[in-house]
């Protein structure tokens, strides 16, 4: 029933026993998914957030907390199911632009922003010869409304990154860019384990997560700016920010320690200034192509993390 190879018996047992109560709760045959279809995709959700080692019991209660409607909804319209798109649009199109216009605060440019989503999420490119939707890798966790915000915010955010690289060649030449000066060979590092560490840690924060951490340190954007963006209040943002900040020296540390270093040794490595780290923080935060590592002026901050 489920093909990939990794994912464990328990996980198949579990999926085969709740699969015609989740199958039929989901709505699956409205929309034109069949079991075994649905089967693989538990599956999959399953393999990628439970620990390999989880019970029977802790795989029943994760998979019964998914949004299955949700799920099955989306991963039906990756698949090209029409019935699925029809409702999709029906649910959502008004909720994507109203999202849209808190965030571009502009209608012409709000609806370019969300019709610019439908085409990624509908499947207009293709990967390998085949077509791909932005909705096959929504997992059913959250909510499907909150997923498309923030997936959302991230076009947009991507959009101004696009446009602030954009300088023309007067303006380069003015600042002197046409000419620069070849950068420095970064420093060796003293121990490659910090960089594992913390590309490790930064790996496992959340899309959302990355976005935030990405649009606030890399891109220099305001807290108020982020919570436009999100639709969230600039308190939330605040929190957000230092929770993740705290959240992530713990990961580095934790995966410090499991490389063999002694909690003194890994928080001595930590020290070190992040330049001289030879880790490409923007590829590890953002899903865009890669750029630059933490420029100078916002080291400091970066480093904050480390404190």
């Amino acid at each position: 029933m489920c093909a990939t190879k990794t994912i464990s018996a328990s996980i198949q047992s579990v999926v085969s026993e709740l699969l015609a109560e989740l199958h039929a709760s989901s709505g699956c045959e409205r929309i034109g998914l069949a079991p075994p279809d649905f089967a693989a995709i538990l599956c999959e959700v399953a393999v990628k957030y439970l620990p390999a080692a989880s019970s029977a019991a802790e795989t029943r209660n994760f998979l019964l907390s998914l949004r299955v409607e949700e799920l099955a909804l989306a991963r039906a319209c990756a698949a090209g199911h029409n019935t699925a798109w029809e409702i999709f649009l029906t649910r959502y199109r008004e909720k994507l632009y109203q999202a849209a216009l808190r965030i571009a605060r502009e209608d012409s440019a709000a609806r370019d922003l969300a019709d610019s989503l439908y085409a990624e999420l509908y499947g207009t490119t293709t990967r390998d010869g085949k077509r791909f939707s932005k909705l096959a890798s929504f997992t059913g966790r959250g909510s499907l409304e909150g997923w498309l915000r923030t997936v959302l915010a991230q076009e947009f955010v991507n959009r101004y990154r696009r446009t602030k690289r954009m300088v023309s060649l007067d303006e380069e030449g003015e600042e002197g860019s046409q000419f620069p000066a070849p950068e420095p060979e970064p420093l060796p590092s003293s121990d490659s384990r910090l960089e594992l560490a913390t590309d490790a840690g930064l790996a496992q924060l959340s899309s959302e997560d990355r976005m935030v951490l990405a649009t606030y340190y890399l891109d220099g954007r305001t807290l108020a700016e982020i919570a436009r963006i999100l639709g969230v209040h600039e308190s939330t943002i605040s929190r957000k920010v230092d929770k993740l900040a705290k959240s992530l020296r713990k990961r580095i540390l934790a995966h410090l320690i499991q490389q063999g270093m002694s909690r003194r040794q890994a928080e001595e490595a930590m020290e070190s200034d992040v330049r001289d780290l030879q880790l490409d923080i923007r590829r590890s935060l953002s899903q865009e192509s890669p750029g630059k590592a933490f420029s100078d002026h916002r080291v400091e901050k970066v480093k904050e993390t480390h404190k």
